[in-house]
């Protein structure tokens, strides 16, 4: 997962995708950059690390221009290495600047099609810096620089990539583009604010961006479409794939999107608000005679369902873990060593609040179950006299393949095993999941505009398809040995 920001201004822009990319950083911590257009110039910055790290105010001050784009990387595929820090920029045709939220399924496929057909040449192993060359094949392939040729050079991109992604990009002498894949699995928002020197635009991953900055939440990108946002302020869009069914990713409501967030016209506060009410009343049908005292949410993403289900069962809500936000998301990391000391580092708890008592934890999720059993045996060495743990989502026990770093199928702790095998593994005295038909109806809402999701990490159903064997090159690429040997 990856966090994404574009913007066209009156004004150098640099500071403001710094700005965006700081309340965007939850999405990748890995590095981070920011390219603008200063007249037939791109200017770009970026590095390994948190956005604050990799810019000092001398480095935003030299990234003149009124035109900018800024990412922050959550390592996906290739390395973690800094010659895959975002924006990727080539020089043919143009200039052009591109940087992506996602991941592709038909790389190996691409890359030999980018070199063997196009003649162009891919320094790294990123799939980003393919969907850049790949989109500056078509652009050239229109033989001029419109935004109708734009428009038409994102329609060619879309015949030929496969995954889920949202693309942020320049182009010198036009403006700024933008896209989002056919079934919409990857967010994407466009904004608007009013200035004395004339209308701005913005995209962004997630709403929150536009919100610091002033921007007006206009409305999603539509799945499939493609934005083009001249140097002058001109906005043109147009539908550039065929329509798809509207598959949102619904592991960023569970999980990755900030409460704040409006994605794809859903409260994200509001659906982890629902998933806690439908998971209380589930506890309820299986136990009315519960003898849960407390419930204790593990922060920060299940404080707003944990609420909830202490509402339902009618007991305390309480917080009982202080959260060292220095550490980062300990599921991505390498090596269980790496998890279990970052667990430790990560959450403390506050023994007042378990001694004696049966406590309900409440997590987002469980994925590996490392974090879950860690926290587990701090309530116990707390003193809790029992210890449930429930999960806002369902059993995850399949491999995300469209830009969340889930790891290996045979390191997911509820693949191939039933809820009672883990609640062992994990030595809680109840392990309560949610239902996965109660998660899909819990981020629809009342109104429902959402009918269909990507819930392919709990259903193994997979919107895009897969060609066979990839899952299997997956386990490979994202078992706990290979990225250590990348690491070293």
């Amino acid at each position: 997962m990856c966090g994404i920001i574009g913007i066209v201004g009156q004004s150098d822009v640099a500071s403001a995708l710094y700005d965006g990319l700081t309340v965007l950083q939850h999405r990748g911590q890995d590095a981070a950059g920011i390219a603008t257009i200063d007249g037939s110039r791109v200017q770009l910055h970026k590095g390994n690390g948190l956005v604050a790290d990799v810019f000092e105010t001398a480095d935003v001050q030299l990234l003149t221009g009124r035109v900018g784009i800024g990412h922050c990387r959550y390592p996906t595929a290739g390395s973690s290495g800094s010659d895959e820090a975002q924006p990727f920029y080539v020089n043919s045709p143009w200039g052009i600047a591109l940087a992506h939220n996602g991941n592709l399924i038909n790389m190996d496929a691409l890359r030999r099609e980018v070199f063997e057909q196009d003649r162009r040449h891919v320094n790294t192993g990123s799939d980003s810096e393919v969907l850049l060359n790949v989109f500056a094949h078509e652009l050239r392939e229109q033989g001029a620089l419109t935004p109708q040729a734009a428009l038409a050079a994102v329609a060619g991109t879309h015949r030929r990539v496969k995954g889920g992604y949202a693309i942020v990009g320049l182009v010198l002498g036009l403006g700024l583009f933008a896209f989002r894949d056919p079934n919409g699995i990857r967010p994407l928002v466009l904004g608007k604010r009013e200035t004395a020197g004339g209308t701005e635009y913005a995209v962004a991953s997630e709403s929150v961006a536009l919100d610091i900055l002033g921007f007006t939440r206009m409305r999603d990108v539509a799945p499939g479409e493609a934005v083009v946002v001249t140097a002058r302020g001109e906005l043109f869009t147009q539908q550039a794939a065929p329509q798809a069914a509207h598959t949102p990713c619904i592991f960023e409501f569970v999980y990755f999107a900030r409460p704040d967030s409006m994605m794809d016209d859903v409260s994200v506060h509001k659906a982890r608000m629902r998933m806690g009410v439908k998971l209380g009343e589930k506890i309820l049908r299986l136990r009315p005679d519960h003898d849960i005292d407390t419930v204790i949410p593990i922060p920060d993403t299940s404080r707003d369902a944990a609420l909830e289900i202490a509402n339902v069962l009618g007991v305390k809500y309480r917080e009982g873990f202080i959260k060292n936000r220095y550490v980062g998301r300990t599921f991505i990391m390498p090596g269980q060593a790496q998890r279990v000391k970052s667990v430790r580092r990560k959450l403390n708890p506050i023994a007042l609040e378990f001694k004696g008592r049966v406590v309900l934890l409440v997590d987002d999720s469980i994925v590996r179950g490392t974090t879950s059993q860690q926290i587990i045996q701090m309530a116990r060495d707390a003193g809790a006299r029992k210890v449930y743990l429930a999960s806002a989502a369902p059993p995850v026990r399949y491999p995300n393949i469209y830009g969340i770093d889930m790891p290996a199928a045979s390191e997911l702790i509820a693949h191939g095993r039933s809820e009672e095998e883990v609640q062992q593994l994990l030595g809680c005295d109840w392990l309560i999941y949610q239902d996965l038909a109660d998660l899909e109806d819990a981020v629809s809402g009342p109104k429902h505009k959402l009918t269909d999701f990507d819930s392919s990490c709990f259903d193994g159903k997979y919107v895009t398809g897969i060609e066979p064997g990839y899952l299997e090159g997956l386990q490979a690429a994202r078992s706990d040995e290979t990225k250590l040997k990348r690491a070293s």
